[in-house]
């Protein structure tokens, strides 16, 4: 997504008019369903000319231009991406992060971190090559795109730029990716001179089709995740991290620095939605703890799916060092270690287990270890057996006088990015409140006419080497064994428009924790939202939470319908565990609610809803394209 796609010549041109701020500001309000914010608009006014123009006198005015470009998959958008080929014909981003600094020192304590009037920022170099590496990484599945960069700081003079390339190691990655300044592209510098600044020299134009299909191409970064987690054991430091999450992970290192191994265990939460890099930051942690000197660490997963995906990439590089975390905690924790619990708000905490009101299993692994670093999202716990609230946490530090810091994370790199999707699910998936009809551009979301319908929607993306799976409430029985052949349990009756009833009905995803020999397109249970085959079965909450896919399908079940403006809960047609359908209606709901929006957040590209009740279809279809 951007707000402006041409050529430079043509952007150059444009953008001297007065109203093509505005028009680019009208773009963003339709694509994201929120208008930037006046000191970002105010900036486009002051920063784009600038840089085309020198675009422009560097004969560059052929190549492509993008405007607050969205990097693919996340939240975070790139000021300006020059689009061209290099020699060999691959297509080739430069990413531009246009500043209008003209002070700017290192911030005490934070390497790498600039303080600029009342803000703390990361160096420009470093940010700047956190885009480019992501580009290179991820983009397109990770192949066939080169990124470069540049920060321009079109009002700093030499010596701001001199100070900020100094506090630079010349060994460090950011050295890679250049800062210039006013003088740099000053009127008589020659063409070829400030192409090569730029970093644009031996660009040519790109075909327009290579670059549709860089902006649709699909984006898989937890399975990118996965792959760098394994580098990061093995001490490779190869998992760039975007924005907010680089600014996480120095926070939490910052804790484990202070925690010293001394006094009560240090308490670092750290909060975010579905796809804010929870899992990602845990993973970048891991990798640096391992090469730490008495850190001891380890990271623990409260979910067996997300675990063995984890364990599967790390194969023995993992052993002892990945586990899931039900009750104990692992074995050779002392004050030295660090322990990353990710997906904490499925930590098993029985209630009849606490003590003073706090869960035993946190309280003993928190008594046992230097720091107990927390990955939260409350709206994802799904059983009253399980997780934690913030509140608990810091009635608990205040009690036990453990040092306690928390580090949000607001901005999301799932569901292409769409803060606006995301919200919009917020609030469907919210007991007191309603979301308006959904118009936004920025993530395909629509209603599911019906099963048949989800499912031809969900085959045709994974015929085309998408990933796509189709998941569901518990309201169904799962009696199956083990073992395939599966039974279509999942089992739907509907009437169509031509009144005759029609029927649909899949497997849920198999049991089993291992593949099944002579069922090679039937993953097993860890691996269904991931491996070839899955999206020929059902997911459930257990099996997809923590994981994520390109495209899904969501059935809301009888277990939570629509009535008179409100979310209704009947916990009696739950096929799930004894402790939940046997909770009241009040308490099932807040379960339900949760449950059907961590489904719903689980794909990066596009959404289908449905559900099995007509009058909560009805309601659905009030607020949803059709498909």
């Amino acid at each position: 997504m951007y707000v402006h796609r041409g050529t430079i010549s043509e952007a150059a041109r444009q953008s001297v008019r007065p109203e093509f701020v505005d028009e680019c500001v009208a773009r963003f309000r339709s694509r994201r369903g929120m208008d930037p914010g006046e000191e970002e608009i105010g900036s486009w006014r002051r920063s784009w000319p600038v840089l085309l123009d020198a675009l422009v006198r560097a004969g560059l005015g052929d190549l492509d231009v993008l405007l607050e470009l969205s990097l693919p998959g996340t939240g975070e958008r790139v000021d300006m991406a020059v689009v061209g080929q290099d020699t060999d014909a691959e297509l080739t981003v430069v990413v531009v992060e246009l500043k209008q600094w003209t002070w700017a020192v290192p911030a005490p304590g934070e390497p790498g971190m600039l303080e600029v009037g009342q803000r703390t920022l990361p160096h420009p170099a470093r940010q700047v090559g956190g885009y480019a590496h992501y580009l290179r990484d991820w983009a397109v599945g990770g192949t066939g795109i080169q990124a470069r960069g540049v920060a321009l700081l079109h009002n700093a003079g030499a010596e701001l730029l001199g100070h900020l390339r100094a506090v630079l190691p010349p060994d460090s990655p950011s050295a890679e990716f250049p800062l210039l300044g006013r003088d740099d592209i000053a009127d008589g510098v020659p063409a070829d001179e400030l192409a090569d600044r730029l970093h644009c020299r031996g660009l040519t134009p790109a075909p327009k089709d290579a670059i549709d299909r860089f902006l649709a191409g699909e984006h898989r970064p937890s399975q990118r995740a996965l792959q760098r987690l394994a580098d990061n054991i093995e001490g490779r430091n190869r998992f760039p991290l975007v924005g907010e999450q680089d600014r996480a992970r120095r926070a939490i290192l910052d804790a484990v620095k202070e925690a010293g191994g001394k006094g009560p265990g240090g308490l670092v939460v750290v909060t975010g939605g579905p796809g804010t890099g929870k899992t990602a930051i845990a993973a970048r942690l891991m990798g640096e703890l391992c090469r730490m000197e008495r850190r001891n660490p380890r990271l623990l997963t409260t979910s067996g799916a997300l675990t063995k995906q984890l364990q599967r990439l790390l194969q023995d590089e993992s052993r002892g060092l990945v586990a899931t975390f039900k009750q104990q905690p692992p074995s050779g924790l002392d004050k030295s270690s660090v322990v990353l619990l990710d997906e904490a708000h499925r930590a098993e905490t029985y209630p009849e287990q606490r003590t003073s009101g706090f869960p035993a299993s946190l309280r003993n692994l928190l008594e046992r270890v230097g720091v107990l670093v927390l990955f939260l999202d409350e709206r994802q716990i799904v059983r009253p057996t399980e997780g934690i609230t913030l509140d608990e946490l810091e009635s608990h530090a205040r009690e036990s006088g453990a040092v306690m810091r928390r580090v949000d994370l607001e901005t999301q790199f799932r569901c292409n990015g769409s803060q606006a999707y995301h919200q919009w699910v917020d609030l469907l998936f919210s007991a007191d409140r309603t979301p308006q009809p959904w118009n936004s551009g920025g993530y395909d979301l629509a209603l599911g006419p019906d099963p048949q319908a989800l499912a031809a929607w969900v085959d045709d993306h994974a015929a085309q080497g998408r990933s796509a799976r189709i998941t569901a409430g518990f309201c169904w029985p799962w009696n199956a064994e083990a073992v395939p052949p599966l039974e279509p349990e999942v089992a739907i009756r509907w009437h169509g428009p031509d009144e005759d009833e029609h029927s649909w009905a899949r497997p849920w995803n198999l049991r089993a924790e291992r593949p099944v020999p002579g069922f090679p397109d039937v993953p097993p249970r860890p691996f269904w939202a991931t491996d070839e085959g899955g999206h020929d079965q059902v997911g459930c909450i257990y099996t997809a939470q923590g994981l994520e896919y390109a495209f899904g399908a969501v059935i809301l079940g009888a277990d939570l319908v629509r009535r008179d403006g409100r979310w209704q809960a009947h916990p009696e047609v739950s096929h799930d565990a004894r402790q939940l359908r046997e909770l009241s209606p009040r308490r099932y709901l807040r379960y339900a609610l949760n449950t059907y929006r961590v489904l719903a957040t689980r794909a990066t590209h596009g959404t289908r809803l449905y559900s099995t009740d007509p009058e909560t279809q009805d309601y659905l279809a009030s607020l949803l394209p059709g498909s």
